[in-house]
């Protein structure tokens, strides 16, 4: 299984996975990391594992819809089977979404169906809920609102802070996504009966 993961930022999501990758044995490969922005310094953690970059701005696109579209050539020509979003900051389009129903996986910091969108984070701890954590999801047409995958509570302590239950939260998503990307390949690798060497 082919894999290509897509983030718009610092990548600790993606490095997770790239490491236990390395020292599972995972029947899956990251074939690329793709970035929305030139200077991501995921673009340098990939680098660090030997991973091949690309990059590509929305910005040079006439519209959504061609940028999706270069981004479905680029999967093609890569024989991507599973897109990976790690903190990639863009809503997915109809393009990406009619080529891989249900290939496309995100990350969110939260338990959904509560506290969807950008600050997942933030506004949990804003609310004063005792228990927050981390989804992993299909994605859909709605934002965050995909079938789920995996969970894992996460508690707020009357102690944390913002910033302290950001750590909890990134080090409960650092743990989470790799076994779940695993449980993936290994149920793709049952239903192709492929044997990888």
């Amino acid at each position: 299984m082919r894999i290509a993961v897509l983030a718009s930022g610092n990548g600790s999501n993606f490095e997770a996975i790239a490491d236990f990758f390395q020292r599972e044995h995972v029947p899956a490969e990251i074939a690329f990391v793709f970035s929305d922005k030139k200077n991501a310094f995921v673009l340098k953690r990939a680098e660090k594992f030997a991973i091949p970059t690309f990059h590509f701005s929305p910005k040079d696109f006439a519209n959504k819809a061609a940028y999706e579209a270069a981004l479905l050539t680029l999967f093609q020509q890569e024989k991507i089977d599973l897109i990976v979003l790690a903190g990639y900051m863009r809503i997915i389009g109809g393009t990406l979404l009619s080529a891989f129903p249900k290939k496309i996986i995100n990350i969110h910091p939260s338990l959904l169906p509560a506290f969807p969108g950008l600050h997942g984070i933030k506004d949990a701890y804003d609310y004063g809920v005792k228990v927050t954590g981390v989804t992993i999801h299909y994605i859909d047409a709605g934002v965050d609102t995909g079938p789920i995958i995996a969970q894992v509570p996460v508690c707020i302590a009357p102690e944390d802070s913002l910033e302290s239950l950001e750590m909890k939260i990134h080090q409960a998503e650092h743990r989470l996504y790799p076994k779940v990307l695993k449980e993936i390949a290994l149920s793709q690798e049952i239903d192709l009966g492929n044997h990888w060497h």
